[in-house]
């Protein structure tokens, strides 16, 4: 698997809409483009390999799973865990002719994407730097009285520090990723110590991941409950994600209706003097 100029354009593209600051916007760009079980499908149909796109991206998908980015502090860029990490991963897995299903694929995987995506933050905060030059720009036609030039600042200016900071470094990374990984394989070996070392590494990230998820989403013991059902939908009755994910929307709308239910007002009893019963007797 190689990538050419044209697939590295693409996913430099991507990168762009995808990044943190949202040149697709927040909801479109950073939490659904940006995602890497979304960019998992987006690169594998750039790349002509939608099978391993969705595996690599999904196991990618775990350790970034509670990625938050409070006041503006980045622990990692998705935009390069997505769109740098999940290409070079693949092209990994195809040369080194793994299985894109089996857990020494995926760890490969987890680990380039979390060692790209803890190096993007570089990407993140040059993309934020460079555009407080258009902001200065922008303040100073205000104070002139010249509001419609912030048309440029806002939805122009912009797309260069995407350029410089996000398109640039993704196609240039991308297009020669192939031989990067080349290098890698012919200097580490599969069975050496180092390999063996990235591969351990990676299978522990995911539950990491879950660990901070929990963090975030558990308020009492009982919401274990509803936690570790799905491990048993998995465990017990042979589920897959999707067949999970069918039962827990099932729940979540029982659930809603219930809460609805409660949040109605309660009926008004019968006025007295308009019972039949009591004016027969």
């Amino acid at each position: 698997m190689t990538i050419n100029v044209f697939q590295a354009a693409l996913l430099g593209l991507c990168a762009c809409l995808s990044s943190m600051p949202g040149m697709g916007g927040t909801t479109f760009g950073n939490y659904t483009l940006g995602r890497p079980l979304v960019a998992g499908l987006v690169v594998g149909l750039i790349l002509g390999n939608v099978p391993m796109g969705i595996f690599l991206g999904a196991a990618v998908q775990l350790v970034y799973i509670a990625l938050v980015t409070p006041g503006g502090t980045v622990s990692a860029d998705v935009r390069a865990i997505s769109y740098i990490g999940i290409p070079l991963a693949m092209l990994y897995v195809s040369a080194a002719g793994l299985d894109p299903a089996t857990s020494a694929a995926q760890d490969m995987a987890v680990t380039l994407a979390s060692t790209v995506g803890t190096l993007g933050t570089v990407l993140f905060y040059g993309t934020a730097t460079v555009n407080l030059v258009w902001q200065h720009i922008g303040w100073r036609n205000v104070e002139k009285g010249n509001l419609k030039s912030l048309y440029l600042v806002d939805m122009v200016f912009p797309w260069i520090s995407h350029i410089l900071c996000s398109f640039i470094p993704t196609f240039i990374i991308c297009y020669f990723g192939s031989n990067m990984v080349q290098l890698i394989q012919s200097y580490l070996p599969m069975d050496g110590i180092i390999m063996k070392t990235l591969f351990t590494v990676g299978s522990l990230l995911p539950a990491v991941g879950v660990a901070i998820l929990l963090k975030q989403v558990v308020t009492s013991p009982k919401d274990f409950l509803t936690f570790f059902f799905g491990f048993t939908l998995c465990g017990c009755m042979g589920l897959n994600l999707i067949g999970c994910a069918i039962v827990a929307g099932f729940f979540a709308l029982i659930k809603y209706q219930i809460s609805c239910a409660a949040m109605r007002p309660a009926t008004v009893g019968a006025a007295p003097g308009d019972d039949d019963d009591e004016e027969d007797i």
